[in-house]
This record gives structure tokens, sequence and C-alpha cells, in this order.
């Protein structure tokens, strides 16, 4: 406990935020006094010898004939003490508690993943930027990603970058700044100079099933919304899984994917563009699919998709609740061991005192 923790409790601030869960209990704290007027106190027997010169003997000691048992009666200590614990008792059963400070709980929108396509065409300065020079498709991407990822607020985003693989450059975060550093850190040809999308959709499946094993071992919510977002300029050149069926994969995994194909369509060769596939995959999922050749357009799709996938972010305040019954019941437990210590203690010197008055005698 801090310094300013112990002027806070001593200046009784906590006094304000000051709850009792079950108050009805308070209706039992009378209950002793009905008990000592309704029901007669015990009384404890003593040992008694019977004469026939009773009377005489009570006559020349100018005493009152009493009955054989007696009733104890507390010290003050004692009844100060009964009193106190049967009030810290009834407190304790109507468990008091203490409102934290608030708090703000958020929870995450969505998992977006961002597959981009570093092949070589992604090296053509074919895009003007808003200075008005001439920038590669691969920059324009960045700079229109970044703007995505800052609408985001409450998503968790994740990066996958291919070519003649695909691997994953940023896992899902909601750090946007981790995020977007790493992207920046991107360059054409690092993943291989060729396109496999339908490789890069199957591993960014296998990122979403990592993380929902991931968020149910945590138990928390496994039902996020799943978005796949592909951004590339040609045709799908070699992969392992066809990129149709990999969008059928998605599909059944509840991953539904964009695609925003940029460059010219009448490209020809591997930078070829085949919307027609394109297309498949979108629909296929649930998507949508864009073509984006100036940078104007690429923002547009990006637009669109933002407004396809509205945010989901929620953040809800509350205040956590500190329970104060057991340091009532500790506080009872404490004062009896106190007094049965202090009780014991002061019958063992009565003893002793007697014992050495007796020894003297």
């Amino acid at each position: 406990m801090n310094l300013a923790s112990i002027n806070s409790f001593f200046s009784f601030q906590w006094l304000h935020s000051l709850e009792f869960g079950a108050p009805w209990w308070f209706f039992i704290l009378p209950m002793p006094l009905v008990i000592y007027f309704l029901f007669p106190a015990y009384r404890t027997k003593q040992v008694a010898i019977k004469v026939p010169f009773f009377r005489q003997l009570l006559s020349a000691l100018d005493e009152e004939p009493r009955k054989g048992a007696s009733e104890l009666q507390p010290t003050w200590w004692q009844r100060v003490i009964l009193v106190v614990s049967w009030g810290l008792v009834v407190i304790a059963l109507a468990k008091p508690t203490i409102l934290g400070p608030v708090q703000l709980r958020e929870s995450l929108g969505r998992d977006v993943m961002v597959l981009v396509d570093l092949s070589g065409s992604m090296a053509e300065e074919d895009f003007t930027a808003p200075t008005g020079e001439k920038i590669s498709r691969l920059d324009a991407a960045k700079g229109v990603l970044a703007d995505f990822a800052a609408t985001r607020v409450g998503d968790r985003l994740g990066l996958i970058l291919f070519g003649d693989a695909a691997f994953v450059q940023t896992p899902f975060t909601a750090d946007q700044k981790v995020w977007l550093e790493l992207l920046n850190q991107t360059d054409v040809a690092m993943a291989g100079q060729s396109t496999h999308l339908g490789d890069a959709i199957g591993l960014a499946i296998k990122v979403f099933d990592q993380s929902n094993s991931h968020r149910a071992q945590a138990t928390e919510p496994s039902q996020v919304e799943q978005v796949a977002i592909v951004l590339t300029d040609g045709n799908d050149t070699g992969s392992f899984v066809e990129p149709i069926d990999a969008a059928k994969v998605a599909k059944a995994k509840s991953v539904r994917i964009h695609i925003v194909v940029m460059g010219d369509p009448q490209t020809v060769g591997e930078s070829a563009i085949d919307m027609e596939t394109i297309d498949r995959v979108a629909e296929e999922t649930g998507g949508k699919a864009f073509q984006a050749l100036n940078q104007q357009e690429l923002e547009q799709a990006y637009q669109v998709i933002n407004d396809l996938e509205p945010q989901l972010y929620e953040s809800t305040s509350y205040r956590p609740k500190q329970s104060l019954h057991y340091y009532l019941i500790a506080m009872v437990v404490v004062m009896y061991f106190v007094a049965f210590s202090f009780a014991t203690f002061s019958r063992f010197q009565t003893r002793r005192r007697l014992n050495v008055e007796a020894d003297d005698a």
C-alpha cells in the first residue's frame, strides 16, 4: 500500500463508494436484545451442603437465603467485545464492498489480415503520388494502407507478404504503429519474383485458425469476424493450392476475402491479371474484388472496403468491487484471541497469587 492509498483511507474517501450486497442482514442487528429480554439467562449450578441447622447458620452469619444457582455477569470489557463483535459479524453478512476507480474494458472488433504482393511487377512506377511524382505500386499501396489502418480502431491487423512463397510479416496485433513500421520495411522481390496467391490465402487461413485456437485457450470469445484483404498486381503463378480451392476453404472457415488488383488489365505474361479468378475468389467468400489503375481508384477501393467492414469496436466502463467482509471477520477473530489470551493470563496470575498466599500461610 503506497502513501496515496493510506492518505485516501484515513481521509475516509472510500465511504463514498461503500455498498452493501445484502443489506437485509441488518434486520438481525437487535436480535441479542430480543433474546436478552425474552429468554431467561443460563444459571450455573454450584456445590452445596445440606445441614439441619441452616436457619441458625444464616442468623449467625446475618445472610439472606438465595438459590443454589448463580448467573455469571460479564465484565465491562467483555460486554464491549460482545457488542462490537456482533456488529462486525452482521456488517460482514451484509457483504460490504468498495467500488474501485472506473476502468475501461476494450473489446476487439475483428481480425483483419492484409496480404501484400511483393512480386517484381510491384516495382512498376505507374502510380502518381499526391505531390505529382511517379511512385511504384508498392509505395502507393503503403500510403493507402497507412490511411486504412488508421481507421481500423479496435481491429487487430496482421500482415502476410507473398511472392515465390508466403510468410507472416506481422501476426495479429492491435498496435497499429508496429504494424505500419513492419509494412514500411517491406520491399519488392523480398519474397521472390512470382505471385503465389493461392499459397498466401492458405497461409492466412492457417493464421486465423491459430488465432482462434489461442483465443479459445484464453477463454475469450471466439466469434470474431475474420477478414482478409489481398493486394496484388498479377496472376497466380504456380501456387501449391489453387486460389479458388483456397477460397472454398476460406468460406468454410468463415474468412471473408476482398481483393484489390493494381495495374493495367491489358498486361500479358506472368503479370497478366486473371480477373475471372479474382472475382470468383472474392465472390466465393462473400467479399468484393476491385481494380485500381491509379492512386485515386486505389483509395476508393479501400474506402469501399471500409464501408463494407464497419467498425465493431466497443468499449465498456466498469468499477471493480473489493469485498471487505473478510477484514471484519479477521477483526473478530483477533479480538477474541486477544481477549482469551488476556483472560487466561489473568486467571494464571490470580491462581499463582493464591498459591503464594497459601504457602505463606
